[in-house]
């Protein structure tokens, strides 16, 4: 017996939509740049928050850069939930990652900001990054001893 087609697309529709309202947990993530050294940004996460936030660090490595934490929202410390920074050098810079996957994004952006304030707070203004050399055309390698 054939099932009629509206039913099929009625079907798809609603798969599509449930996909849709999916919590996308593990893709939603903040970033900065710090203009501060990994060790004083790893650091500063750590104080901010365990002190300034009186957050429980389940867990951390230095040399890895990253903290785990007891994240409780504002107005609900008992509704907790599982969060991570972390403080990753790149060639030129160091990057934070902050993430809480059962909160909306802006729970990450205030944490975010709330670091690279306590940053500017603790050390001042960064230095100014050194610019890069610019690079020397192929070929040109100065003097080639003729002469």
């Amino acid at each position: 017996m054939r099932r009629p087609a509206g039913l099929l697309v009625l079907a798809l529709l609603a798969m599509t939509g449930a996909g849709l309202l999916r919590s996308t947990d593990a893709e939603a993530r903040v970033e900065a740049d710090s203009n501060y050294s990994k060790l004083q940004t790893f650091n500063t996460a750590l104080r901010y928050l365990r002190v300034d936030l009186g957050y429980k660090v389940l867990e951390k490595d230095e040399d890895a850069g990253y903290l785990l934490f007891n994240y409780a929202p504002p107005g609900d410390p008992k509704d907790t939930s599982k969060g991570s920074i972390e403080v990753i050098k790149t060639r030129h810079d160091v990057k934070v990652f902050v993430q809480i996957p059962k909160m909306p994004q802006y729970h990450e952006v205030v944490l975010r900001d709330g670091l690279m304030r306590k940053l500017r707070d603790e050390y001042g203004e960064p230095p100014p990054k050194r610019e890069k050399p610019p690079a020397k055309p192929p070929g040109d390698a100065g003097t080639d001893g003729a002469g």
